[in-house]
This record gives C-alpha cells, sequence and structure tokens, in this order.
C-alpha cells in the first residue's frame, strides 16, 4: 500500500543524518591512522615501505569505491567472517581513505622545503624528532585544506554504503521512496541534506586554501 509522503517520512530521512555523520567520522578517523602511516611509508628511505604504500595507493585510488564495499561486505561473509554491513562500510571506507589521504599528505610533506630537514639533520636530529617537530607541523598547515576537501568527497562516498544494505541518508531515502512512490520528493530532500553537510566544508576548505596561499607570498 502506497503512503503518503509526510512529517514522518521527512523525518526518518533527517534521522538517518546521524549515521551519514557517523560512518563518515569513523572512516576519516581510521583513515586519518592509515594515511599517516602511508605517507610516512612513501617518503621513507626504505625502497620496501614506499613501494608496498605506492601499491596500496594505487589498488585503492585504481578500483570504484562500490567494487571495494562489495569485496569487503562480500568477501569477508563467504570466508565465514560473518560481517555486518555497519563495520564492512566502516572497514572499507577506512581503507579507502587511508590510501587517499596517504597520497594527500605525502604531498604535503614533500612540499616541505628539504633545507628544513637538512637543517635538522646538521642539528644532529634522528629521523622521528625530525618528523615529529619540524616536518609534519609545516606540511600540517599545508595539508589542512584538501583534507577538509577530501572530508567533502568521504561524506557523499558513504551514500555507496547503501547498496550493502547500511541504513544511512541515501538508504533511508530509497525505503521512504518505496513507500511512497514520489522519487522527486524523497531523494529531492537527500539531495538538500547531502548539500547542507558539504556545502560549508567546501567554503572553508577554499578559505583555508586562499589563507594558506596569502600565507606563502608573505
Amino acid at each position: 500500500m502506497i503512503r503518503p509522503f509526510g512529517i514522518n517520512e521527512v523525518l526518518f530521512i533527517v534521522a538517518a543524518i546521524q549515521w551519514t555523520l557517523a560512518l563518515s567520522a569513523v572512516a576519516f578517523a581510521g583513515g586519518a591512522v592509515g594515511g599517516l602511516i602511508v605517507a610516512l611509508c612513501r617518503v621513507s628511505a626504505s625502497r620496501v615501505l614506499s613501494y608496498l604504500a605506492l601499491g596500496y595507493i594505487r589498488l585503492f585510488q585504481g578500483t570504484p569505491l562500490l567494487m571495494q564495499l562489495f569485496l569487503v561486505y562480500f568477501g569477508l561473509n563467504i570466508f565465514g567472517a560473518g560481517i555486518n554491513p555497519w563495520l564492512a562500510a566502516s572497514l572499507a571506507l577506512t581503507l579507502h581513505a587511508s590510501a587517499f589521504l596517504g597520497e594527500i599528505w605525502r604531498g604535503c610533506i614533500e612540499a616541505v622545503p628539504s633545507g628544513q630537514s637538512e637543517a635538522a639533520w646538521a642539528l644532529g636530529l634522528g629521523y622521528v624528532d625530525r618528523m615529529k617537530s619540524i616536518v609534519l607541523p609545516q606540511a600540517a598547515k599545508i595539508a589542512v585544506a584538501p583534507t577538509v576537501g577530501f572530508l567533502v568527497q568521504l561524506i557523499k562516498g558513504t551514500s555507496l554504503a547503501s547498496i550493502i544494505g547500511f541504513v544511512e541518508l541515501t538508504r533511508a531515502g530509497q525505503i521512504i521512496n518505496n513507500a511512497t512512490f514520489v522519487p522527486f520528493k524523497v531523494f529531492g530532500l537527500v539531495a538538500i541534506l547531502y548539500f547542507v553537510l558539504c556545502w560549508p566544508l567546501s567554503l572553508l576548505a577554499r578559505w583555508m586554501e586562499r589563507r594558506f596561499a596569502v600565507a606563502a607570498q608573505r
């Protein structure tokens, strides 16, 4: 039986924002840890670590996120892991974010003038102290804007988790549309909610880019 699209349906969709934000937060936090490890391996003097990190990046950047979600969810279930959609989506998006953040941060680390590392080396600082006290603080300033920009993409990417049954914003819209059959209203509302979530972050990323460009010219 088709039911009308009313306030209860709107509230159901709006309530699903919490799961979109939760999935984004988990994936971003996990991706930040993994991305830092990948970035440090990429700039490492060890060729083995550098090539392993490069292979990881190319694997996850060269395959669709949707395929990664399928492989994690169905692959682990085939092997008897019994993973649920929440854990599968979190793991797949974390691996995906690690690859992209690793490459973003690798570029930011390499953007720090080499003279900074050479000066730290001349002062007798080891690799860990050099990275912790000299290179990473400077790279972090460069990385803020592109990292926020990637977060916008990650929030939108969580919509693909609907394909494995995780009820986030897009999946909530699909459920309501199947009950009401008013796709323009339902997915129009979903699109507006994604815009409300992502547009302020996009503005923040652009503002940070302009601020960094002005600071770099001084």
